[in-house]
């Protein structure tokens, strides 16, 4: 027998709702059900192993009592080749959960206040600004320092769960963080906040999100025991037993913006019967050419599914596809969602609808009964009066749920194109939905499991993508060394080459001489700098005044022999170098007195310990200071790199990531400098051929060379 799960029931769902469930909705008989717990609104039930597939996919998503439930099952013990990669998934994805909560502990257990809050995770000291009704239902809270104080560099992001606390009790609330600003930020809470009875001090901490690991889990053990479906069909390709099949060219007009390789990966795209994947290197435009494959799609009558691992990158691919016309919903907490774009997710579009009006109105009478039947009154009420009363604002709140469901589902219905997160795809608001498309973009920035949670619902795939720039982020060690760091795109690339691949080549965003090492290192020299770019500098820039920082695309500082040693952070673990953000802090305000804007810059450090640093140093709000982690996807007219890295031993610890480097050095449009230690970088080869590069074109050249002492 197999457990069959069942969540997201109604309230006071009975065994007898559950069996009648299964039978005439799955079909199955009486006598095949066997032992049904109850647990709230979660039920397990033993079905036949050979029933568990076919009962999944008939009540995944259906509905009951205006409700849509999800299901889903445990996979049976087995030996064949499918089961092992999924058993093997599923082992990473619980030894990285065991390791984020170990590594949430220990930020909280270990580490004091003020050195958690340096690590990036936790924020501290925070007194309520504000409170006020926010979207969809929703809380927000604005939290900030004493005094108007300027918050430190923090890892808490937009979109990012956390939980927020009273420093001196034991009250805690799960929330979103759903904007951040230089002194303030704000967090999307279920509930409101009681007025404190504490020291009106709150904190801040990153949390782990459960919800998102569970349906990953669910999502593979479905993957794994499914048999006789698309998804079975789409699991071979997948996994390497079959190769992917293409259909005859595509007729479709492709706009003649698109340059020839873009229209070959549309091509390829929409002749892909099972999987095509998108290789985009950086500013090659990948999210436009996908944003054409879902509009060739949608001309052909299809309905799509389009998602990404991030919100921001969900964001990106909805506000293009809303510039293009696309009829299209985004799913997902509203705070998650820029604030231009909110207008189009789905809690606004159901709480602006008409209908909800009534459906409001039905709630409002209903817990107004409701407080009738409770309250005490002086006459002796009629028998059975109070019953009735309930039972009325029972029916009344089941008729508003079934509006807004029907509101729900017509809002669905009527969109082309879906937009979510991997994770955010939850059964019981798509309920049985299928796709002709999936499309996964910046696929390579999660790992596998969280690109079976979609599958299930599509009859294509289109993954885009760049295996060669940053990895997913994978806390445990162990499960990176066992491969759970290894995306489904660089997997699949690995698998079927170029028949199922292709690469953009065309990038309209560096100068052709930033562009050209990693090219060489990661696209075997296959990308080309349009004419647009190619020769372009920051002194053609209006206002801007020739000098010699304005007029060369590329810089080397080398700061060998010069004492710039690294440092651990007082009371930290992460590395900064004071010499090299002096002369980062030189060149900075050198690139604003000959006009160019601080917005228009970037510094980037490797290490958190040199971005506060550097952040402290610079004092300029407009100009933007991160990790690469916080720079993917972006670009800025002039970058700074900080490498930090210089000791006698040649360590060179998160450098040794040339992905992450790639990233780096990827992210200018008409300036590149970085300054590092070539002593201790050149004990790598990937840094001997990028300062081999630099000498070749006459980008080299020492601190030594600075006109005063930094």
């Amino acid at each position: 027998m197999t457990l069959l799960h069942l969540e997201a029931l109604p309230p006071r769902t009975t065994k007898g709702t559950i069996v009648r469930l299964l039978t005439q909705v799955g079909e199955i008989d009486k006598q095949r059900i066997g032992t049904i717990e109850m647990r709230g609104r979660e039920a397990s039930v033993e079905v036949p192993d050979s029933w568990a597939s076919r009962l999944v996919r008939a009540l995944d998503g259906t509905s009951l009592d205006n409700r849509n439930i999800r299901a889903w099952h445990e996979f049976v013990a087995g030996g064949s080749e499918d089961e092992d990669h999924f058993c093997r998934l599923i082992r990473l994805l619980e030894m990285e959960g065991e390791a984020e909560a170990a590594q949430l502990l220990q930020a909280q257990q270990r580490l004091s206040s003020a050195d958690a809050e340096k690590a990036g995770t936790t924020l501290v000291n925070l007194s309520l600004q504000d409170q006020q009704a926010g979207l969809g239902g929703r809380v927000l809270v604005t939290l900030a320092k004493g005094g108007g104080a300027t918050l430190p560099w923090t890892r808490l992001g937009i979109g990012s769960p956390v939980l927020l606390s009273e420093q001196e009790a034991d009250d805690s609330w799960r929330g979103v963080v759903s904007r951040r600003a230089s002194r303030s930020i704000e967090v999307a809470l279920s509930q409101p906040l009681p007025e404190s009875e504490a020291s009106g001090k709150y904190r801040l901490d990153l949390s782990s999100d459960e919800v998102a690991r569970q349906r990953q889990r669910t999502a593979l053990e479905r993957a794994r025991a499914t048999s006789g479906d698309r998804l079975a069909q789409l699991r071979r390709v997948l996994l390497g037993d079959v190769k992917p099949s293409f259909a005859e060219k595509s007729e479709a007009e492709v706009p003649a913006s698109l340059n020839e390789s873009q229209q070959q990966a549309v091509a390829l795209a929409s002749c892909a019967e099972d999987i095509a994947m998108i290789h985009g290197p950086p500013g090659t435009g990948k999210t436009t050419t996908v944003v054409e494959v879902i509009r060739q799609a949608v001309s052909r009558d299809e309905k799509v599914m389009a998602c990404a691992p991030s919100n921001m990158a969900v964001d990106n691919l909805f506000e293009k596809l809303l510039a293009a016309g696309s009829s299209v919903v985004r799913l997902g907490h509203p705070a998650r969602v820029m604030p231009e774009l909110r207008a189009h997710t789905l809690d606004l579009m159901v709480d602006d609808h008409d209908d909800m009006r009534l459906a409001r109105k039905l709630t409002r009478e209903a817990y107004q009964l409701f407080d009738r039947a409770a309250r005490y009154t002086r006459a002796k009420p009629v028998p059975g009066e109070r019953q009735a009363m309930r039972e009325e604002a029972k029916q009344l709140l089941a008729d508003a749920r079934r509006l807004e469901r029907q509101v729900v589902q017509q809002i669905l219905d009527g969109a082309d194109v879906l937009c979510a997160t991997l994770t955010g795809m939850a059964s019981e608001l798509i309920a049985q939905r299928s796709f002709d498309l999936l499309v996964i973009d910046e696929a390579c920035q999660t790992t596998e499991p969280a690109c079976w949670i979609p599958m299930s619902r599509c009859e294509r795939v289109v993954l885009a993508g760049d295996h060669c720039q940053l990895p997913p982020t994978v806390i445990s060690r162990e499960a990176v060394k066992q491969g759970f760091a290894v995306s489904m795109f660089e997997r699949l690339v690995e698998q079927h080459g170029k028949q199922a691949a292709h690469l953009l080549s065309v990038q309209y965003r560096m100068n052709a001489a930033i562009m050209d090492f990693s090219s060489q290192q990661f696209y075997d020299g296959s990308l080309v700098a349009d004419k647009s770019v190619q020769d372009h500098l920051l002194s053609e820039l209006p206002d801007i005044a020739e000098t010699e920082l304005t007029t060369r695309p590329v810089e080397f500082i080398d700061t060998a022999g010069a004492g710039y040693d690294e440092e651990l952070e007082p009371d930290g673990e992460s590395r900064r170098n004071q010499g090299e953000a002096r002369l980062i802090c030189r060149k900075v305000n050198e690139l604003i007195e000959a006009g160019l804007s601080e917005s228009a810059i970037a510094v980037i450090a490797p290490y958190a310990a040199q971005v506060r640093l550097l952040k402290e140093m610079l004092k300029a709000e407009r100009l933007e200071v991160d990790t690469v982690d916080g720079f993917q996807g972006r670009e800025k007219e002039a970058v700074l790199i900080s490498l930090v890295r210089s000791n006698g031993e040649g360590q060179i610890g998160f450098l040794a990531d040339v992905r992450r480097m790639n990233v780096a050095l990827t992210r200018a449009r008409r300036k590149l400098l970085v300054v590092g230690d070539s002593a201790t970088i050149s004990s790598h080869l990937f840094y001997q051929e990028l300062l081999d590069y630099f000498e070749g074109i006459g980008a080299y050249r020492t601190v030594w060379e600075e006109p005063e002492p930094i």
